[in-house]
C-alpha cells in the first residue's frame, strides 16, 4: 500500500483530472491551426506553368495586390472564386483547374489569369 494518506490521493487524482480536461481543448486549438500538407499532385512553385503565372499556394502572399485584376476586391481573389477553379476536382483545401490539368491547386491561392467566376 501506498504511504500517502487517501485524502492526498484524491487531490492528486482531482488534479490529474482537471489538467487533463483543460489541456484536451488546447491540443484541439493548436491542431486546427496547422497547415495541411499538399497532395503529391498539387502544383508547385517550380512547375513552369506556375511560374508563368505567378501562382501563389497563399493568395495573401502573392502578387494580388499590384496585379488585381477586375471583378472582385483584391481580398476576394483567390482561386476559390475564380471561374478556372474545377470544383468537381480534389477535396475541400485543393482542387483542379483548368489552367494547370491533371493538378490541383489550393483553393486560397492566386494566379495572375484569375478571372471572376460567373454567377
Amino acid at each position: 500500500m501506498s504511504d500517502k494518506p487517501i485524502s492526498q490521493s484524491r487531490r492528486d487524482a482531482v488534479k490529474v483530472i482537471l489538467g487533463t480536461a483543460v489541456a484536451i481543448p488546447m491540443i484541439n486549438l493548436v491542431g486546427f491551426s496547422t497547415a495541411h500538407a499538399a497532395p503529391a499532385n498539387a502544383v508547385t512553385p517550380d512547375d513552369p506553368t506556375a511560374q508563368a503565372l505567378k501562382y501563389s499556394q497563399d493568395a495573401t502572399k502573392s502578387i494580388r495586390d499590384s496585379a488585381a485584376r477586375p471583378g472582385a476586391p483584391t481580398s476576394e481573389q483567390h482561386c476559390a472564386t475564380c471561374m478556372f477553379m474545377l470544383p468537381d476536382q480534389g477535396d475541400a483545401e485543393w482542387k483542379g483547374c483548368s489552367l494547370f490539368p491533371g493538378k490541383l491547386i489550393s483553393i486560397n491561392g492566386w494566379c495572375s489569369s484569375w478571372t471572376l467566376k460567373a454567377g
